[in-house]
């Protein structure tokens, strides 16, 4: 009989340990714990009496025993629920987490997730030298895009993005993925198509303040279905899709305006991604888009821009399209360290005629090409998502002051000599420009980003009588503010 006091004695302890104590932190202890507490009471005074050999019967002290253990284990298993009960809650809550990357929602089984993203840009620029033709040196918002993005269970994942920065509100990104497996997604929606590197790269992580030459021949966003996926462990990757179709360097309207579609892919190759040594951050690639084009004005035909975003060449207002338009661009990065080199040409060929002369008909073919370097100053890996998160963020009176990167761009875009006179007329639009520009990027956090830019653009032709439009002389800066 003594030797079983002990142990139930023990055990009444151990669930006194497990059991929050609430009597010290409320006035109103719950039974449970006052009878765990009468229990021990009991249990000390029954130990006491046994110890002294007072004149309780053996069977009055064992049915007191028995009910004590019967009690505790009533308690036991209470206590055993309601750890049961913590724990479904605990594996049911969904997660919340609030980082440098946003806030994000996701379920326990991690299906289902929502996420906030966003991106605000301001900007200032001044334009040097501008007497010909005057720029107004401004302050403006380039880019103000919340972005909400998630899954919907293991195969839907969606995203939509608004513009809220210009004029009017406009939607950006609006898509569903289809995730059947990672070698093929299905993408639905308006999208950037997958013609360009640098178009393809994040706004926020571009090394410049404006895209290249290159990008002015690409198509922006488009509206359309694209098949998307990776094969041999990420080394290839591959986009193919149909789309209304849209012109160089702008969005898709918003319905296809001429009944007709376009079709464009990409494939592009990082061979040693998965290797450590000197090739594992080369990527190139080829993509391509064709489709036939027919009407007038800004939904079917270009307008391209220099590094100030000045419109230096524009079809005459009579001048259509009319048949086929195809582009081809071969394009590749190299990330080594704190090194970077991006590089793509792009060459768009487009039928067009003076609309109602059918003897105008001609094919016109424009080409551009850039190349963008950098290099960390403070040692960060370059990428192609620029530098992610500085070694040492900035700290007002610490001793951190962020990461530093240097940039340097030089690119040219040339339009078909035969454009002239009858498509374009060359007392306003230029035949070439050629543009050279540095940059310092500075990134203070993961967040925050301090970007300043010089740029300087020549061009062949573009004024009255011959004349080479005058040079553009820029210095762009931007505060930028990412998550």
């Amino acid at each position: 009989m003594l030797s079983r006091v002990p142990t139930l004695s023990l055990a009444i302890a151990a669930v006194l340990a497990a059991q929050p104590v609430a009597a010290t932190a409320s006035t109103t202890p719950s039974s449970e714990q006052i009878t765990l507490a009468d229990l021990a009471q009991r249990l000390q005074a029954l130990e006491q009496r046994l110890s002294a050999g007072n004149n309780q019967s053996p069977d009055s002290a064992r049915a007191e025993v028995a009910e004590l253990q019967q009690r505790l284990a009533v308690l036991e298993r209470k206590l055993e629920l309601q750890q049961e009960d913590a724990t479904a809650k605990a594996t049911s809550a969904p997660a919340v987490a609030v980082n440098d990357k946003g806030l994000s929602v996701r379920s326990a089984d991690g299906n289902y997730e929502i996420k906030l993203r966003g991106t605000v840009q301001a900007d200032h620029r001044v334009f040097f030298g501008d007497d010909d033709i005057p720029q107004n040196d401004t302050f403006l918002f380039r880019r103000i895009r919340p972005t909400l993005e998630g899954s919907l269970g293991p195969l839907i994942g969606f995203r939509l993005t608004p513009e809220f920065a210009g004029d009017s509100a406009t939607i950006v990104d609006a898509y569903v993925d289809v995730k059947f497996d990672p070698r093929y997604t299905l993408r639905v929606g308006k999208l950037k198509g997958p013609v360009g590197l640098e178009r393809l790269q994040s706004a926020s992580a571009i090394s410049f303040i404006e895209r290249g030459f290159a990008t002015e021949l690409a198509p922006n966003r488009d509206i359309g279905a694209q098949l998307q996926g990776e094969l041999a462990k990420g080394r290839v990757n591959y986009a193919i899709g149909i789309f209304n179709g849209a012109p160089d360097g702008r969005d898709a309207p918003t319905s296809d305006a001429d009944d007709n579609f376009e079709f464009a892919g990409r494939v592009f190759f990082e061979p040693w991604k998965n290797d450590a040594n000197a090739l594992s951050g080369l990527g190139f690639g080829l993509s391509a888009s064709t489709g036939d084009k027919s009407g007038l004005g800004n939904n079917f035909l270009p307008r391209y821009r220099s590094p100030g975003q000045s419109v230096f060449f524009n079809y005459r207002s009579t001048v259509a399209a009319d048949g086929e338009h195809t582009r081809i661009s071969p394009h590749f990065y190299y990330y080594r360290n704190a090194f970077g080199l991006l590089g793509e040409y792009i060459r768009s060929e487009q039928d067009v005629w003076v609309s109602g002369n059918a003897a105008t008909h001609t094919s016109l073919t424009h080409s551009a090409w850039n190349l963008t370097g950098s290099w960390v100053l403070t040692g960060e890996d370059a990428g192609y998502r620029g530098v992610v998160k500085p070694a040492r963020s900035f700290l007002a009176g610490g001793e951190g002051w962020g990461a530093f990167e240097l940039v340097a761009r030089y690119g040219e875009l040339d339009i078909d000599d035969d454009a002239f006179p009858i498509y374009a007329n060359a007392d306003s639009a230029a035949s070439r420009s050629r543009a050279w520009g540095i940059g310092l990027n500075w990134y203070l956090t993961s967040n925050l980003k301090l970007v300043f830019n010089h740029t300087r653009a020549t061009f062949d032709g573009g004024a009255p009588l011959g004349a080479d439009r005058e040079d553009e002389k820029t210095f762009f800066s931007r505060v930028q503010v990412a998550f």
